[in-house]
C-alpha cells in the first residue's frame, strides 16, 4: 500500500537500494516553463556538503561513487534519484531531493510529487507537493538516517533565488557569471526545526537489489580521475540551460534533445575552463568499423558516442558542423552533419554487418537498401583514412581542425602511421585518439616521445567502457592537450 505524506510527515525506508522520483505534468512539449530538473545534495550532521562533489544533478549525475545517481525517466514529466544506502559514506547523514524549474517559477508547474520506490519497482510512498508559485526551487524531501535506518522525510520548502542559492545554502560554491550582474542570494524560507540529530553509522549493509525495473542501475564510478582544472576553472559556472530555447534540437527526438542541449553547456564550461572560449575550429570524428567493433555498434554504444561529439562541434565548428570519416580495411567520407541532423545522420551511417544482418537495423526493424557502407568491413587500416583527411583540409584551408579518432585497437600499421602524423606535424590538425576497451594500440601508445615532428600534434588515452565515462570527464580529456598544441602551433606559425 502507498502512504500519501504531507509536509513534515516522515516514514520508514525498508533496507536496500531505492529510487526517489520526482514527477510532473510536463505539458504539450515537456520543455519551457513546465520543465523540472531533479537534485540532490549529500549533507552531513551540520547541514552542508563535505564538498562540491555532493551535488548531484544533470552535469554531474553521481556522488560517493555512484551512492547516489541522477537519472531521466524515459517518458517525459520523470527524473528519479537512484540511492543506494550501503554506499553512503558514515558522514553523510541526509539527502536532500530538490526540483528546479528552466525558467519562470513553479507557478506553471502542475502534478508535481516526490515518490518512494524500492528496488522491486513498488511504490511506497507519495507526497504531493504544493508549490506557492514564487519558488524557483524546491526542497521536495530528505532521507535521513535514524537509530541506524533510514526514513524518508517529506518537506516542501521554496526558494526563490534558483538553484545558486539551495546549493549555496548548502555549501556549494557557486562562481558568478562575470557577464551578468552578481545578485545576492536570497534567504529561503525558514529552515524545519525538526531536522533529526546525528545518529551513528548503520552497523548492517543492506542487501544489494536489482535497480526497479524503469531505471538502469547507477553506473560505477570512472576507472580514471580526470586531470587538474587550470588556474582559474572556477569561474566557469554551469548554467541550466532550457532546450525550449535551443533551436538547433528542435527537430530531435525530446529526450536526445534535452541531452544535447545540456551537453553544449558542458563542452562550453570544458572550453571556457582551458582558456578556449572564443576559439575556432573545425571538427572531424572518425569511427572503427573493423569486425571487433560489432558488439558496440549492436549495443548502440557507437550511435551514443557519436550523439556526445555534435555538441563539440556545435560549440567549436563556425557553423556547428561535424565531418566524418568511417573505416576498416578501406574507409569511407561521410556526409557532414550539424545537431539538427543528428538522429536522421546515425540511423543511416552508423551500423556494422553481421553474419548478414545490420546492427543494429532501423527503428522500424528493416535493413538499409542499398547498403552505402558494404565495402567498408574487415580488420583496422588507418592509413588511408590519414591520408584522406589531411588532403581534404590541405585542399581546404581555413581554421585549425580537430580531428577525433576512434578504435578498439589492433593497430598494426604503426610504422604507416608515425609517418604520417610527423609529416602532418606541420599542418594545422591536432589528432585526439581515442581507444575503446583494452587492447594493442601500438604507435598510438607512445606519442609523446615520437620524435621528428614540429610540434606535438596527437594525444591518445583509452576507456574501458565509453558509457560510463561523464560527459564532464569524457570533453575534458579530449580537449586537454588542444590548448598545448594550439599555443606550440601558433608560435611556429603554422596557425595564426
Amino acid at each position: 500500500m502507498t502512504t500519501t505524506l504531507t509536509a513534515g510527515a516522515n516514514v520508514p525506508v525498508p533496507a536496500g537500494d531505492l529510487s526517489l522520483v520526482v514527477r510532473w505534468s510536463p505539458g504539450a512539449h515537456g520543455y519551457g516553463a513546465s520543465a523540472v530538473d531533479a537534485s540532490a545534495l549529500l549533507v552531513t550532521a551540520a547541514g552542508k556538503v563535505r564538498s562540491d562533489d555532493d551535488f548531484v544533478f544533470y552535469n554531474q549525475p553521481q556522488a560517493a561513487g555512484g551512492a547516489v545517481a541522477h537519472q531521466v525517466g524515459a517518458q517525459q514529466g520523470v527524473e528519479f534519484l537512484t540511492v543506494r544506502p550501503g554506499l553512503l559514506p558514515a558522514d553523510v547523514d541526509r539527502v536532500v531531493v530538490a526540483a528546479s524549474v528552466h525558467a519562470g517559477t513553479f507557478a506553471a508547474v502542475t502534478g508535481l510529487s516526490l515518490d518512494l520506490v524500492d528496488a522491486s519497482g513498488a511504490q511506497l510512498a507519495t507526497y504531493p507537493v504544493q508549490a506557492r508559485g514564487s519558488e524557483t526551487v524546491m526542497v521536495l524531501g530528505e532521507l535521513y538516517r535514524r537509530q541506524g535506518a533510514w526514513k524518508l522525510r517529506a518537506i516542501g520548502q521554496g526558494y526563490d533565488s534558483g538553484l545558486a542559492g539551495l546549493a549555496t545554502d548548502y555549501g556549494v560554491s557557486i562562481a558568478e557569471d562575470d557577464t551578468e550582474q552578481s545578485e545576492a542570494v536570497a534567504a529561503p524560507a525558514a529552515a524545519p526545526s525538526f531536522a533529526p540529530p546525528a545518529a551513528p553509522a548503520p552497523s548492517f549493509a543492506p542487501p544489494t537489489a536489482p535497480a526497479p525495473s524503469f531505471a538502469p542501475p547507477a553506473a560505477p564510478a570512472p576507472s580514471f580521475a580526470p586531470p587538474p582544472a587550470p588556474a582559474g576553472a572556477g569561474d566557469a559556472t554551469v548554467r541550466l540551460p532550457n532546450p525550449a530555447d535551443d533551436h538547433e534540437v528542435a527537430a530531435l527526438p525530446p529526450q536526445m534533445g534535452a541531452m544535447v542541449s545540456l551537453r553544449k553547456e558542458t563542452v562550453r564550461v570544458t572550453l571556457e575552463k582551458k582558456g578556449l572560449t572564443g576559439v575556432r575550429a573545425r571538427v572531424a570524428i572518425v569511427l572503427d568499423r573493423s569486425g571487433s567493433m560489432r558488439k558496440l555498434y549492436g549495443e548502440g554504444a557507437v550511435g551514443r558516442l557519436v550523439e556526445r561529439m555534435a555538441p563539440v562541434a556545435a560549440k567549436l565548428d563556425s557553423d556547428g558542423s561535424l565531418d566524418a570519416w568511417i573505416f576498416a580495411d578501406d574507409y569511407s567520407r561521410l556526409p557532414s552533419f550539424r545537431v539538427p541532423e543528428l538522429a536522421r545522420w546515425i540511423e543511416q551511417h552508423v551500423y556494422i554487418v553481421s553474419k548478414g544482418q545490420q546492427l543494429p537495423p532501423l527503428p522500424n526493424g528493416s535493413p538499409r537498401v542499398p547498403d552505402q557502407l558494404e565495402r567498408i568491413r574487415g580488420g583496422n587500416n588507418e592509413p588511408p583514412v590519414i591520408n584522406d583527411i589531411v588532403r581534404l583540409y590541405t585542399s581546404q584551408p581555413g581554421d585549425p581542425v580537430l580531428v577525433l579518432f576512434f578504435s578498439d585497437g589492433g593497430i598494426n600499421r604503426s610504422r604507416q602511421i608515425g609517418e604520417l602524423l610527423t609529416q602532418a606535424s606541420t599542418l594545422p590538425i591536432f589528432w585526439q585518439f581515442v581507444g575503446l576497451g583494452r587492447a594493442d594500440y601500438g604507435i598510438l601508445e607512445k606519442f609523446d616521445t615520437m620524435p621528428g615532428r614540429a610540434v606535438d600534434n596527437a594525444g591518445f588515452f583509452c576507456v574501458d567502457d565509453l558509457d560510463k565515462v561523464t560527459d564532464t570527464e569524457l570533453y575534458d580529456r579530449l580537449l586537454s592537450e588542444f590548448p598545448q598544441w594550439l599555443a606550440a602551433a601558433r608560435q611556429r606559425g603554422i596557425i595564426r
